[in-house]
């Protein structure tokens, strides 16, 4: 009776929070966990190098980052090769920038996230370091697998981006040719056309995409911060763009056929409300139409169903921020990037690379 109350309630809730969208929400799961044993590998460990993003090629080539949050970033993209070795990627060249430089074109300045898309590597430079204002418009190197060369450089123009903008992940939607980005500096989603190489930004400033709350809990303490449009996943099959605040609790989505309309003006009677989640980083597909992201507050990675079942992959102390995922031969890899921890100088502290097994049902 009392678990039947609790979920009469929620939807009450939920449902008197999301008036004006276009889209009635779905009713609220009461989370359940994946009876499957599961175990953690450890695939690499960085000390005093806190790393965020990964991605895996369809080859299994393995590719972290490092945002320059601070000074001592000793790369900004490495590749971790089969034995273990690290590499810069894609040499040290492009990754010897130092605050206080100026910026150029052929060096990485605050790389926030890797994405392998086929047969290439594109590193999204938020063009931002300490946590500060832009210094040179945000853009995306996208560099060829077979050749590990340079082939291109989308710059976001001008009236996409903000001063505090902090672009923060990206999706490539190859069935409209179209790259969607998130925000999280000042809240909004940028969509760009890979042939013009133009862009222009959505939603900005909107309710979908902007932080609900201006900190997280973590045990007794509060990591006060407003992070705005973070997470972003793409449903292929159902031509859906997925996003979410990283300080909030609401997950939402849009079809890319909107993104797509040359007409945008009304794209805010599009946003549809799925789902009230844990507050997550990243988040990601499986083929399957599962959609995995992390509950930081409590250290669980996620995973919701097609259905709208929400089901616990893995928890505990072996999870702590889950920040960025990528998937390959049926492996959830993530990165610990302990954000919440950090309270001053990491050198003596080591986050890590990790994955998992798929659920198997």
């Amino acid at each position: 009776m009392k678990q039947i109350i609790l979920l009469f309630t929620l939807v009450l809730l939920t449902g008197s929070c999301r008036q004006g969208y276009s889209t009635k929400p779905e009713a609220v799961i009461v989370p359940q966990t994946d009876s499957v044993a599961k175990k953690i590998i450890e695939v690499a460990a960085f000390k005093g190098q806190q790393v965020t993003g990964v991605t895996v090629s369809h080859s299994g080539r393995v590719f972290v980052n490092f945002p320059r949050w601070r000074k001592g970033v000793t790369n900004s993209v490495i590749e971790i090769k089969p034995d273990k070795t690290k590499e810069s990627y894609p040499n040290a060249y492009w990754n010897s920038w130092e605050i206080g430089q100026p910026v150029f074109a052929d060096k990485f300045v605050g790389v926030q996230s890797v994405v392998a898309f086929e047969n290439n590597l594109y590193v999204l430079d938020t063009r931002s370091a300490l946590f500060k204002n832009v210094l040179d418009a945000p853009r995306v190197f996208v560099f060829n697998l077979s050749t590990d060369a340079l082939i291109k450089t989308y710059v976001l123009d001008k009236n996409s981006f903000h001063p505090d903008s902090y672009i923060n992940d990206l999706r490539i939607d190859k069935k409209n040719n179209k790259i969607y980005f998130t925000d999280s500096g000042h809240a909004g989603l940028v969509i760009l056309e890979m042939d013009s190489g133009k862009s222009q930004r959505v939603l900005n400033d909107h309710s979908s995409t902007s932080a609900e709350m201006s900190y997280l809990t973590f045990g007794d303490k509060n990591w006060k911060n407003t992070v705005h449009s973070d997470g972003i996943a793409l449903d292929t099959k159902n031509n859906r763009l997925y996003y979410h605040a990283l300080t909030g609790y609401s997950l939402y989505a849009i079809s890319t056929e909107v993104l797509s309309a040359a007409n945008k003006s009304n794209i805010e009677e599009h946003v549809s409300f799925v789902a009230k989640t844990g507050a997550p980083d990243g988040m990601i597909f499986d083929q399957t139409g599962r959609l995995y992201f992390a509950d930081l507050e409590q250290q669980k990675i996620q995973y919701r169903t097609p259905e709208g079942l929400i089901y616990t992959l893995v928890e505990g102390n072996e999870i702590k921020w889950a920040d960025t995922f990528s998937l390959f031969e049926n492996y959830l890899y993530f990165t610990n990037s302990r954000i919440n921890e950090v309270t001053g100088a990491i050198s003596e502290m080591t986050f890590t690379l990790n994955k998992i097994k798929l659920p198997s049902h």
